[in-house]
């Protein structure tokens, strides 16, 4: 998976949706942001289509912003480069993980002894923290089917 770039430039296209331009010659994201204004509570303010227009990208291409009388509004540009990746099928979206783990009931070691990953990896996965690589994601659908040919045998 690449390492994540910087934002050289922002642009708000339709409601919720942001086409982002990465540095370091990466090709631009049109990025959904829809999920994360409607789900939390902070984000609360962008469900107003003229603000949300104004999004700009924040000192140093680490975030991008919406000015606000009392405080700005911001969305990291690791967070904006996972959920590109997750919504391009390129890595598991960390809902999808965090189902997974529970479904199956394992805690984070017992996730990490099946995946082969750190404690910390899997820690990291289950709250969305980095991205997840579609090796992982292809690991838990191996999980899956080894645990339903069991409840079969």
């Amino acid at each position: 998976m690449k390492k994540q770039p910087r934002i050289e430039a922002v642009t708000a296209e339709k409601p919720y949706r942001v086409l982002v331009a990465w540095s370091k010659g990466a090709a631009p994201d049109r990025v959904d942001l829809d999920d994360l204004v409607q789900s939390l509570k902070g984000l609360a303010p962008l469900r107003d289509a003229a603000l949300f227009r104004k999004v700009r990208v924040k000192e140093w291409g680490w975030a991008i912003e919406w000015p606000r009388r009392g405080g700005g509004l911001d969305v990291g540009a690791e967070t904006l480069w996972r959920l590109a990746l997750e919504q391009k099928g390129e890595a598991m979206p960390a809902h999808q993980f965090a189902r997974w783990r529970t479904r199956h009931k394992l805690d984070f070691d017992e996730a990490a002894k099946a995946l082969g990953l750190s404690r910390r990896m899997v820690i990291y996965y289950d709250q969305g923290q980095k991205p997840i690589p579609k090796t992982v994601w292809l690991a838990t659908l191996g999980y899956d089917a080894k645990a339903s040919r069991k409840r079969a045998a």
